[in-house]
């Protein structure tokens, strides 16, 4: 489950019920075995977490496409593996060059282009503490060594506002350097979400400070010459969808899913686990989330094996789910068929695997996107406490096919102290209990087959993220997966601003009054510049026309 939604969960209603511990019978202790041998694989150290994009990654990819084989399910549109690209954050060019004087910078965690570089070669003679309109600047980061050993000071904040600053008053570029020895230096943070600016821009670590600068400074008694090329990358990698397919020729097909991705190593900054990456340790993933995608191989089976034929069923296993949801909202993307006009509904699992014995709390959500769900969270009464989230946008892959208008079932046993660390082991899933949620969903599967109910979408209110600064609201949820410019519109809410000018689903916002929009961080700094009531105009691009439309913003 990504941990960038996360906190979004769940204060919700509970439906309080007696709960039934179930014997096992003789078929549910097969699947508790299959379901043993899945997870103990999918979360071995062999796998290394599953990160999207790596050999983790493929070798899941290989068990997942072998299990549907042997279950005896086709490929959709003939291929299991269904390959997505996604820019996965930025990179330093090897172009990248740095000159002092007449030496040359190793570029390396002691010297690098911030991750908000212009990609620009600026070269100039500059003289020391001489801040000069077209050349040069060189900026301390820190005013004395009290601030250098501040755990809490934000190092790449100040460089961005100063940098911002210093290009307006007419900096050629920057280097910004550590005088001090900072406690916690800076990194080259791949994934910055500061916006690039102009000019280039680099850093110096204290050592390099020392060494190219400091320890050179008679030479440079009468200036210094500066020579800066600097290229940063967005770095794009390919992470793998997986997809099966049971096709009955009915009108309208059945999705269910499950991401099958983890952190790996915490490499990307999502790891609740203190020095993740310096301790080197295996983020095994067994409840997130090799237990829902064990889940999907066991609800595929026993479709395959009943035979439920009104619709047509696609099984979906996704990576790049940590990661911010990429692999579910590039299959909804790539794929034009999956929208309301062919889906009847999707049901996905997301940590199916640490069901509470004492509580035996199942939450259930999506409930708002479809009036005929109220009846099945009714079946699951007799066998579970049910906690109800209504909202069809959450922390986990049904939030895509949501904002495809799709109705949407989210099921999650609960977060424990193993969440995002090396300790969410198979040892700990409670295998009995998954099985009774297998059991629930085959059984809203067979009812709604046997129906032939094609549930009616409805939208919910947006979930969002912790409080605002912002005295207004657009009404969108944005894309955070998007680069290229712009922010682009991944759904849009009732009877907000948004909805009322025009924008849909899929439009890029450019600009919003007169302030332009390059990404998240101009568009939420647009955003504060407004107050209820007041009236601009949004400028968008729409299937690769740009038009403007008038809008007017309400309070939150």
């Amino acid at each position: 489950m990504t941990g960038r939604i996360f906190t979004l969960l769940f204060l919700s209603s509970i439906i309080t019920s007696g709960t039934v511990l179930h014997a096992q019978s003789k078929s549910d202790r097969k699947t508790a075995k299959r379901l043993q041998a899945d997870i103990s694989f999918l979360a071995s150290d062999d796998l290394a977490g599953r990160r999207t994009a790596t050999d983790g990654e493929h070798k899941a990819a290989d068990y997942i496409e072998k299990r549907y084989k042997e279950i005896k399910i086709t490929p959709y549109k003939s291929q299991y593996r269904l390959p997505f690209n996604f820019v996965y954050g930025k990179e330093i060019s090897p172009a990248t060059q740095i000159n002092i004087g007449n030496l040359s910078v190793p570029v390396n965690e002691e010297a690098f282009p911030m991750p908000f570089s212009g990609n620009k070669h600026m070269t100039s003679d500059i003289l020391p503490d001489v801040m000069e309109q077209g050349s040069i600047w060189m900026i301390s980061i820190y005013n004395d060594s009290e601030e250098a050993s501040n755990p809490h000071f934000e190092a790449e904040k100040f460089m961005y506002e100063r940098a911002k600053d210093a290009e307006k008053q007419g900096a050629a570029g920057i280097v910004f350097y550590d005088s001090f020895g900072a406690t916690f230096p800076a990194v080259f943070n791949r994934h910055s979400e500061y916006e690039p600016l102009e000019i280039p821009i680099i850093y110096l670590s204290h050592t390099s400070y020392r060494k190219f600068i400091k320890d050179t400074e008679p030479a440079h008694v009468n200036g210094i010459n500066i020579d800066l090329n600097v290229s940063v990358n967005r770095s794009e990698r390919t992470g793998n969808n997986i997809a099966a397919y049971i096709d009955n020729k009915a009108k309208y097909t059945v999705i269910v899913g499950a991401h099958y991705d983890h952190l790996g190593f915490g490499e990307d900054g999502n790891s609740l686990f203190a020095n993740a990456v310096k301790e080197h340790q295996v983020h095994h993933g067994a409840d997130d989330n090799a237990s829902g995608t064990a889940a999907v191989l066991e609800i595929a089976k026993w479709v395959k094996s009943k035979h439920l034929n009104h619709y047509n069923y696609l099984f979906l296993n996704f990576s790049g789910e940590e990661l911010g949801l990429y692999g579910s909202k590039a299959f909804v993307k790539d794929q034009p068929e999956i929208d309301s006009m062919h889906i009847a509904y999707m049901i996905n699992m997301d940590m199916v695997g640490r069901l509470n014995d004492s509580t035996h709390a199942l939450t259930i959500g999506g409930v708002g996107t479809s009036p005929t769900w109220g009846d099945m969270v009714t079946m699951a009464g007799n066998d579970f406490k049910v906690v109800i989230d209504s909202a069809g946008q959450g922390p986990s892959d049904h939030t895509s096919f949501y904002n495809a208008g799709i109705p949407v079932l989210f099921l999650f046993t609960g977060t424990h102290k193993d969440y995002h660390k090396p300790t969410d082991r198979a040892e700990f899933i409670n295998y009995k209990g998954e099985v009774q949620v297998i059991k629930y969903v085959d059984k809203v599967l067979a009812k709604l087959d046997k129906e032939q109910v094609k549930p009616a979408y409805t939208t919910t209110k947006q979930q969002t993220m912790g409080k605002s600064k912002f005295k207004v609201t657009l009404g969108i949820m944005p894309d955070y997966t998007f680069e290229t410019g712009g922010v682009r519109v991944d759904g849009v809410s009732d009877n907000r601003p948004a909805m009322k000018a025009g924008i849909k689903q899929g439009d890029i916002i450019t600009m919003l009054g007169d302030h332009k929009i390059i990404g998240m961080q101009s568009y939420m700094e647009a955003l504060g510049k407004f107050t209820p009531g007041e009236k601009t105009q949004v400028t968008l691009t729409r299937d690769g026309k740009e038009m403007t439309l008038p809008l007017e913003f309400l309070a939150k």
